[in-house]
């Protein structure tokens, strides 16, 4: 199982070591799904921690290679996720997420994806990291 992670998720995993957004993490390093993100996210998850909590910057970087970093995806493709609708700065997490045919998008901004929770779109489905949690707990398969 493929998960694409928000921003907000990789922010909370290098924040919070004993939340969930960090047991998906361990989930991954036992196998059990693989962890996706894009540039985008990754850079934004960067600045929030060096503007909130720069001492946590080092957390998420032994992070990244648990992580596969997607290319950025095509304007056409972020275009279609302005439609959904999404904000310019959320459309390219789930263009990106489309792209690299990840099985969830984990976000925990119920703002701009909330209206998308618990749907797919192009079968991407949009949950939380506690939802995503039982789902991968649940299926209980090493990938």
């Amino acid at each position: 199982m493929r998960l694409f992670l928000d921003a907000n998720i990789l922010f909370t995993a290098a924040y919070s070591p004993e939340g969930i957004a960090r047991s998906l993490f361990d989930l991954a390093e036992a196998g059990y799904c693989s962890l996706c993100t894009s540039a985008f996210a990754l850079d934004e998850a960067r600045r929030n921690l060096a503007k909130k909590a720069e001492a946590k910057l080092p957390r998420l970087e032994r992070l990244l290679p648990l992580l596969t970093v997607a290319p950025e995806p095509p304007p056409e493709k972020v275009a279609w996720a302005q439609g959904l609708p999404l904000p310019p700065k959320d459309a390219p997490i789930m263009a990106a997420a489309v792209l690299c045919a990840a099985d969830i998008l984990i976000t925990g901004d119920r703002r701009d994806f909330g209206h998308l929770f618990g749907k797919s779109a192009e079968g991407v489905r949009v949950l939380s990291p506690r939802e995503t949690l039982e789902v991968v707990l649940q299926r209980g398969q090493r990938c």
